[in-house]
């Protein structure tokens, strides 16, 4: 489940081994790859190599795109132990000869299961077909639906499975409610809600990049500090609104799904769905960016008439019907639905 350690679980045991074993890093040749479906979460996952490893002697490289390749080439021509990166510009820099994988002994596939959504198949597999083939290889993810099961037996030498059910799961930790609503209430209703007493840090999640964009303009017009997050901001815009969310210089962020997976900030007091996800399965991985780690959080979700069925399914999904905060609202019929 989400907020339950996955990267600590993976990233300690290899700084333990580089830590006692010590093995020497030849420059361009990891010893350890960690793949990451997003830049956001790759650069995440370095700072959890940085913060674990800070009293271990080792290098790591971060390679994602969106920004230009030179640091990235230095590093790895330092020889890093740990190479954390996206499938995209690690082979692009595989086919240019920066970097090889001959030499890496653990294999980490993060958020395995967003990797498969996002396309990265073929991808990965040019990329596995690199490394040698005694190696450890690790797959993590929050869902473990048939395409992951289908891939670990097509790339894992007998696979062991571990399911790890945390102490108190997100329906325990999280408030979870909908709100069923017209879609032209939407904005007043939301500018209402982070205007609220204990409303500290909100994610607000859109279906589009520019509704997302749209959103936070209007928010902004509001006099709400927010900054919009999405695949077609550039790498340096992304991570400018991220770090000013954890800054508390902004107490809004508006994203799509891209944020959904991974990203990790403490404090997170609410959650709104401005959009139903259009894949059941995102409203889980959407909320649990708030009561993370066992902590308390609030999700509510905004339906319209046309959302409804979205919202069935995502309670087939979880086996529990969300709370109605008003049962008995008149909602506009759209597309002929009631």
């Amino acid at each position: 489940q989400t907020g339950t350690g996955k990267t600590a679980s993976f990233a300690i045991p290899i700084l333990d081994y580089l830590g006692h074993e010590k093995p020497r890093a030849a420059s361009g040749r990891p010893l350890a790859l960690v793949l990451a479906p997003t830049r956001e979460l790759a650069i995440q996952i370095g700072q959890s190599f940085h913060t674990y490893g800070k009293h271990v002697g080792f290098r790591q490289a971060l390679v994602y795109g969106g920004v230009g390749q030179g640091e990235q080439v230095r590093s790895l021509k330092k020889g890093a132990h740990v190479l954390v990166a996206t499938p995209g510009r690690l082979i692009d820099l595989m086919e240019q000869g920066h970097v090889q994988l001959s030499d890496v002994e653990i294999l980490v596939l993060d958020e395995a299961d967003r990797m498969l959504d996002m396309g990265f198949m073929p991808a990965i597999k040019k990329i596995i077909a690199k490394l040698p083939e005694e190696r450890q290889s690790l797959f993590f993810s929050a869902t473990m639906p048939p395409k992951i099961q289908q891939l670990s037996s097509q790339l894992l030498f007998n696979p062991f499975q571990v399911n790890v059910t945390p102490k108190s799961s997100s329906g325990k930790t999280i408030d979870q409610s909908v709100r069923m609503i017209d879609r032209g209430e939407k904005v007043d209703r939301l500018v209402k809600l982070l205007n609220g007493e204990n409303v500290n840090r909100s994610i607000v999640f859109t279906r589009t990049k520019r509704g997302a964009s749209a959103l936070a303009r209007k928010l902004e017009k509001q006099n709400i500090a927010a900054a919009a997050i999405h695949g077609n901001k550039s790498q340096a815009a992304r991570q400018k609104a991220l770090n000013s969310f954890r800054q508390n210089r902004i107490s809004v962020l508006v994203a799509t799904d891209v944020a959904a997976r991974g990203i990790d900030i403490d404090d997170v007091s609410h959650v709104v769905n401005f959009d139903m996800p259009v894949d059941p399965e995102s409203y889980g991985h959407r909320v649990g960016r708030t009561g993370r780690a066992g902590a308390e959080g609030i999700a509510i979700s905004f339906c319209t008439a046309d959302e409804f069925d979205k919202l069935r399914e995502i309670e087939k999904l979880i086996g529990q019907q969300i709370r109605v905060q008003n049962p008995g609202a008149k909602l506009t019929a759209v597309a002929g639905k009631p």
